[in-house]
Parts: C-alpha cells; structure tokens; sequence
C-alpha cells in the first residue's frame, strides 16, 4: 500500500508483469518494423519509463524523440488537448511510432493521429503500455497494445496523481474507501 496525497493505492501490476509484457511488445514491433527506421515520439510525461524499457528491447534502426501534450488535470481528463512540447523532425515519409502510456479516453491519440498524418509521414501507430477500452470515448485503432485494463485510476511506472508517483517500478490503483 502506498499513499500519495489524499489517496491510498494498492499494487495492480508488478514489475515482472511490466517487463514481460513490455518484452512482448517489442517482440512484435521487431517484426514489424525490421528493415524500417521508424521515428518514435515518446510522450511526455507519462511515457519516459515505458519509452526507456521498450527502446531497450528494440532491435531494427530507430530514431526517438519527446512531445508533451495534456489533457488531464488530477484525477480528471479535460477533454481538450493541449501541446505544450511539439515534435521537431521532418517527419515527411516516415514511420512513426507513437509511444503512450495509457490510453483513456482517447482524445489525446485521436487528435495527434491526423496531425501527424497531415505532416506527410508514410505510416502512424501508436504503442501503448496500457489501455482502457472500456473507458475509449472516440473510434481508435491500437495495433500495439502491452495491456489492456478496467477503468481505474492508476499510478507507477511513470504514470502520476498530480505529479506524484512516477517513480514506483510497479503500478497500483487507487484504493476505494
């Protein structure tokens, strides 16, 4: 049990769980993608952990870059997109490869997707560590999904309540009183 702020958490997914699955997903972008030099664009801030293991098990030609978008306040999405660091590559006739943590909602990957698109690139997709059907909100294709989860809020392995607990190894959820 862990507390941050006004909130208790409980473990959800251990470290083991997240490397293997991590591993796995690599495995299939390794298919994928050999004989390509994609560009990833890690997501900030949430993603940098999930980014630094997944590049790690990487194994075809690949470049990384960092964007910083938002559309959480809290516990809470917004609904609005906001860029606050924007990629700043040529990205015309390139693969790229979107690197999130979780997706929610999906208005976040569903207002990059075109505007990536719309930069020229040959091919976008995105790769997420977690995702919450459940929760989706907006049509959304995820080809590279490490885990799919209930609509919980969650914190651990770069993900956070209000800038808090990015730095656990594993994940919990927000225990309910």
């Amino acid at each position: 049990m862990i507390t941050i702020k006004d909130k208790q958490f409980e473990p959800f997914i251990n470290k083991g769980m997240i490397a293997e699955r991590v591993e796995a997903l690599a495995e299939r972008l390794n298919d994928d993608y050999r004989g390509k030099r994609p560009i990833l664009i890690a997501i900030l801030n949430g993603a940098f952990m999930f980014a630094a293991d997944l590049v790690r098990h990487l194994t075809f030609e690949h470049e990384i870059q960092f964007a910083k978008f938002s559309s959480y306040e809290g516990m809470e999405t917004t609904g609005r997109v906001k860029q606050l660091i924007g990629v700043c590559s040529d990205l015309m006739d390139r693969d790229v490869i979107i690197v999130e943590d979780i997706i929610d909602t999906g208005t976040t990957m569903y207002s990059l997707i075109p505007q990536f698109r719309n930069m020229g690139v040959r091919s976008v997709e995105v790769a997420t560590l977690l995702m919450k059907p459940g929760k989706l909100q907006v049509p959304l294709n995820v080809k590279y999904c490490a885990m799919e989860i209930p609509n919980e809020f969650i914190v651990g392995y770069g993900l956070d309540y209000d800038g808090l607990g990015r730095n656990y190894e594993s994940i919990y959820v927000v225990k309910e009183n």
